[in-house]
């Protein structure tokens, strides 16, 4: 367990977690829910030993300024610990699908040329500090990572040395999203910045296991690369936002793959033939998850629409969630 859990539901969520993992979920980010539900049950429901109606509808209420999607990712892994309860012969509420209410699609930013230039040069200008001595050297090759080969941001914290091959280029993304691994390959231009950075790094943390490690030689955290992001995108000087929600480490990746395709668009690539390849660099589980990109393109590059008229009649998909 990396969770401390406590109160009646301690053996429940601890049972629930070790089955998820047991049959090869992460199941990460749930088990830091379930903690917090165990805490809410402590101060709200002490003598509870079970979920009832009144403490799940209290925990499936909306707070203040609450995504949807994210009121969905807290009341998911308490619908799931009541089924697995419920499992094991003891009766509790499960709380009723469609709460809370059809899921929201999440509008990327896609990053513009200019954006894209004017961060990367303020993340050159990074310099170390007292209790982070290597962050100039993590700093620019990270986000470069991330947006070159379309990495999820965890994908690229939780790399190991031994999954990045400097003589080949070849970087191995293990058990990610899906639970599958797979392999991508970088340019020659990144893979010479990842040897520089390499070299540069083992002088000062000889022996790493891990490729971008912390002070004490471990992952870094979500928060540390969200922290980041936003002091080096604030030191742009807030640049232009022309669409979409305001910038995240995550539109990196979106970025990458919108600007990919319309790249294919340009070079009179057949994007039916295409989009596969695409779905399996960015380790998509289904083609629909790729889709998704087909359409910001045309609202980003408007030449895509003109060339794709005839050709790809019906290639973009209707919209089916809400913007």
């Amino acid at each position: 367990m990396n969770y401390s859990i406590s109160g009646n539901f301690k053996l429940y969520i601890e049972g629930l977690i070790e089955q998820k993992r047991s049959i090869g979920y992460p199941y990460d980010s749930s088990a830091r829910i379930l903690k917090a539900f165990g805490i809410f049950c402590i101060n709200h429901y002490p003598h509870e030993t079970t979920i009832v109606k009144e403490m799940a509808m209290y925990w499936a209420e909306r707070r203040p300024d609450e995504h949807v999607n994210g009121l969905l990712r807290r009341i998911t892994p308490v619908r799931q610990l009541a089924k697995y309860m419920n499992s094991l012969g003891i009766e509790a509420y499960i709380i009723p699908q469609g709460i809370p209410g059809k899921q929201i699609r999440y509008v990327p930013h896609i990053y513009s040329d200019q954006e894209l230039r004017i961060f990367f040069d303020a993340i050159d200008k990074c310099t170390d500090s007292s209790s982070s001595p290597a962050r100039h050297l993590t700093i620019p090759v990270f986000f470069r990572l991330l947006y070159c080969c379309g990495l999820r941001p965890s994908e690229a914290r939780l790399l190991k040395v031994e999954d990045v091959d400097l003589d080949n280029g070849k970087l191995t993304i293990r058990q990610s999203k899906g639970n599958k691994d797979r392999n991508v390959m970088m340019s020659e231009e990144l893979l010479n910045l990842c040897r520089i950075y390499d070299s540069r790094i083992s002088s000062i943390m000889p022996g790493r296991v891990v490729f971008f490690p912390n002070p004490d030689g471990k992952h870094y955290n979500k928060g540390t690369i969200d922290h980041w992001f936003h002091l080096f995108w604030n030191k742009t000087g807030g640049t232009h936002i022309s669409r979409g929600n305001s910038p995240r480490v995550q539109d990196f990746r979106h970025t990458f793959a919108v600007k990919r395709l319309n790249l294919w668009v340009q070079e009179g690539k057949d994007l039916n033939a295409y989009l596969p390849y695409l779905s399996m660099y960015l380790g998509h589980s289904h083609f629909s998850e790729t889709d998704y990109y087909l359409h910001f393109i045309p609202e980003f590059f408007p030449l895509f629409k003109e060339k794709t008229l005839e050709k790809c009649a019906g290639l973009i998909p209707e919209v089916t969630y809400e913007a």
